[in-house]
C-alpha cells in the first residue's frame, strides 16, 4: 500500500477493519486516571494499547520522552507491530495523543500510519464495534529507521528562533500569554521569545473531535506568517499537541515540520539557566 495517511475516516476503517494492525494511542494528564483502564472496558476490535508514558526514554525527568531506537523497536515490537504493517492510531478523546503516537512512528521511519479522524468517539456514535476483549499478541521484530529531521532539541529550537524559523506553542493562549499557571509543578509561565501561539482548538474540532477542512487549516497558519512549506518547529506542555499541529501540517501536505520533544516541560523548567532557556510573557 502507498500513500496510505496522515488520517483514516472511521466509515474506511469499519469496511477494511481485517487490513490494519490497530492502536489505541490514549493518554491522560496526570490526575485525571489511567487511559489503559477505559482500553480495557472497550476497545476497537483487535487494538493494542500503545502506553507514551512506558514506551518512553526512562532515564529522564522529562515526561514521555522519545525513546532510543532499540528500545522503540523492543516496545512496539512486543505489542505485536513491525516496520512493514499498514497502522492505524485512535484514542479515546478524538484526536489528542494519538497524535504523538503517529509522530513517535514517523520519527522511527515508520511510512503505512494513519490517525482515525474523530477517534473513538466518532467510531462509537456510528455504532462500530467496541469490545472488552483481550487483543492476542504475536511479539514480532520491529526495525526502525530514525529520522532525525521529524524530532527537535532545545538547541535546535535556540537556533531557529535565532534565524526566523517559526517555532509554533500548542498550549493554550493563556499558558502562552502567562495569564494562567502551567498544570506541572515547578514550570515557569510564559513563551520563548519569538515563538508563536496556535492552539489545537484552531486545526481540531472540539465539537467533533475531527481535523479541520485543509483550506481552515492553512488560513490558521497563513494569519500567524508561518509558510507551512517552510520549516516549522511544533512545540506545546510535553509534546503531546505539538504532535496535532505536525499533524495538521501533514494533512495539507507539508511535510517540513518536527516536535521539539522537551517542549516547555524542558524549557520552562525553572531550574534552567535563563540565559540559554529566556521565557517571555
Amino acid at each position: 500500500m502507498t500513500e496510505f495517511g496522515p488520517l483514516i475516516s472511521t466509515s474506511e476503517l469499519a469496511a477494511n477493519l481485517g487490513q490494519f494492525k490497530i492502536i489505541d494511542g490514549s493518554w491522560r494528564m496526570p490526575g485525571n486516571g489511567n487511559a489503559i483502564e477505559h482500553y480495557n472496558e472497550e476497545h476497537i476490535p483487535g487494538a493494542v494499547f500503545f502506553d507514551i508514558d512506558k514506551i518512553a526514554y526512562q532515564e529522564t525527568d522529562l515526561p514521555h520522552m522519545l525513546p532510543p531506537p532499540g528500545q522503540f523497536a523492543e516496545g512496539v515490537g512486543a505489542l505485536g507491530i513491525t516496520a512493514h504493517d499498514t497502522i492505524v492510531i485512535y484514542d479515546e478523546a478524538g484526536i489528542f495523543s494519538a497524535a504523538r503516537v503517529w509522530w513517535s512512528f514517523r520519527a522511527m521511519g515508520h511510512q503505512n500510519i494513519a490517525v482515525l479522524d474523530g477517534g473513538l468517539p466518532k467510531w462509537k456514535r456510528e455504532n462500530n464495534p467496541v469490545t472488552d476483549q483481550k487483543t492476542e499478541i504475536t511479539p514480532a521484530e520491529y526495525q526502525p529507521t530514525p529520522t532525525p529531521a521529524r524530532y527537535a532539541f532545545a538547541s535546535d529550537v535556540r537556533d531557529a528562533l535565532g534565524a526566523g524559523v517559526a517555532v509554533v506553542d500548542a498550549r493554550p493562549a493563556d499558558r502562552f500569554a502567562a495569564r494562567a499557571p502551567e498544570p506541572r509543578p515547578g514550570l515557569r509561565s510564559g513563551h520563548m521569545p519569538g515563538a508563536l501561539n496556535l492552539p489545537t482548538s484552531a486545526v481540531v474540532d472540539a465539537n467533533t473531535g475531527q481535523m479541520r477542512p485543509p483550506e481552515e487549516i492553512r488560513s490558521a497558519f497563513s494569519a500567524l506568517g508561518v509558510d507551512p512549506e517552510a520549516r516549522v518547529i511544533t512545540s506545546c506542555g510535553s509534546g503531546v499537541t505539538a504532535a496535532i499541529l505536525s499533524l495538521a501540517l501533514e494533512t495539507i501536505g507539508a511535510r517540513n515540520h518536527a516536535v521539539y520533544d522537551g517542549s516547555w516541560a524542558e524549557w520552562g523548567d525553572e531550574k534552567n539557566d535563563e540565559q540559554l532557556f529566556p521565557v517571555v510573557d
